[in-house]
């Protein structure tokens, strides 16, 4: 057989490639470790939108774990190289191998690397619909209304289409394989469309019920099957009438009943992103960290980039510490370049009390 320089390279790569998930693959013993030196969570939730942005990434890493990091949630999406299904990548993708280097660049500076991979909520921005309720309408709880997404934040999929499970279970376990990750995060914030009338499974349900079965059924492939921690946004859990919160942190159209209908091992991203004083009726504290961790839940309170709103929330966190609060998550949504990111203040300020 004819042997080409890129056969050979292309073999060659395969073998480090499995070499390196060898490595990897003892992630049982890695994250027992890590649970053991890390009882407090520092993390740090980035957007990776192409395979450039993951090779940045790359490059501060380091210093990131030196400053504090010890967990990274990077948001995937639809920005991955998936083979099951490869019509679903949008952009510049991420690579399998730039996943598995990543995660063991990760490992080896004791940072825990959990994929993100947005659920039910969060499948349009702006005019653009992404992939899966694209390329395949049927799935979306809102089908043939709002054209260019006018008049909507964003679109949601149907919780009770017989087939969007599976399909969506697929993409994930792709993500999680690549990433030899021993946790996913699915997002499932801000969720406004559910049990529309223009769905013909969800009309007339109750809205916390068909968000508490989207959790549930996530939960048992991605917990039950797969063994994986599950971390989720908290805000529709919460009741923004006994909250004081508005509708982007808490929710107004229903779901907040799933509180007491989905697993206590998800855990649970509260994020707070401005001071108590934007709030109508002012309230005292952010008291949907004492709500959460009452129900049993584990909490990650979650600032972004106002330094006087992270140290508000922290204070909080703290006072909870020994209820189930896990640390401080710092998120970033674009707000600072990746290479600014280490000194960033809303980091450095987030992670002092916790260090």
């Amino acid at each position: 057989m004819r042997v080409t320089y890129s056969t050979f390279f292309g073999s060659a790569r395969v073998i480090l490639l499995w070499m390196a998930l060898a490595v990897v693959g003892q992630a049982g013993s890695w994250t027992d470790e890590w649970r053991t030196a890390n009882p407090v969570w520092r993390g740090v939730h980035v957007l990776a939108r192409s395979a450039k942005e993951a090779h940045q990434l790359e490059t501060v890493i380091p210093a990131l774990a030196t400053n504090g990091m010890n967990v990274l949630i990077l948001e995937v999406d639809f920005n991955f190289a998936f083979s099951s299904h490869p019509e679903m990548r949008e952009g510049s993708v991420i690579t399998g191998e730039d996943a598995l280097r990543l995660t063991t660049l990760c490992h080896r500076h004791g940072v825990r690397l959990i994929p993100q991979f947005n659920c039910l909520g969060h499948q349009s921005w702006a005019q653009q619909t992404f992939p899966l309720l694209r390329l395949h309408p049927e799935f979306d709880e809102t089908p043939d209304k709002y054209p260019k997404n006018e008049g909507i934040y964003c679109r949601s999929w149907c919780p009770q289409h017989p087939r969007v499970n599976a399909f969506a279970f697929s993409l994930m376990d792709e993500i999680v394989d690549a990433f030899q990750a021993d946790a996913i995060h699915i997002g499932m914030d801000e969720v406004f469309l559910i049990a529309s009338p223009d769905c013909r499974w969800c009309r007339g349900k109750d809205p916390a019920r068909l968000f508490a079965k989207s959790i549930n059924d996530l939960h048992r492939h991605l917990v039950g099957d797969r063994h994986l921690e599950l971390l989720i946004w908290a805000d529709r859990l919460l009741d923004s009438r006994t909250m004081g919160y508005g509708e982007w942190e808490s929710a107004t159209n229903g779901t907040a009943g799933a509180l007491s209908q989905i697993p206590k091992d998800v855990i649970l991203c509260d994020w707070h992103y401005e001071t108590l004083d934007k709030y109508e009726g002012r309230p005292k504290k952010y008291g949907s960290i004492d709500e959460l961790t009452q129900h049993g839940f584990r909490v990650w309170p979650t600032g972004w980039k106002t330094v006087a709103a992270v140290d508000a929330l922290n204070r909080e966190g703290l006072a909870h510490r020994t209820n189930g609060v896990l640390g401080y998550l710092c998120s970033t949504w674009g707000a600072v370049k990746l290479s600014e990111l280490p000194a960033w203040p809303p980091l450095v300020e987030g992670f002092r009390p916790w260090r």
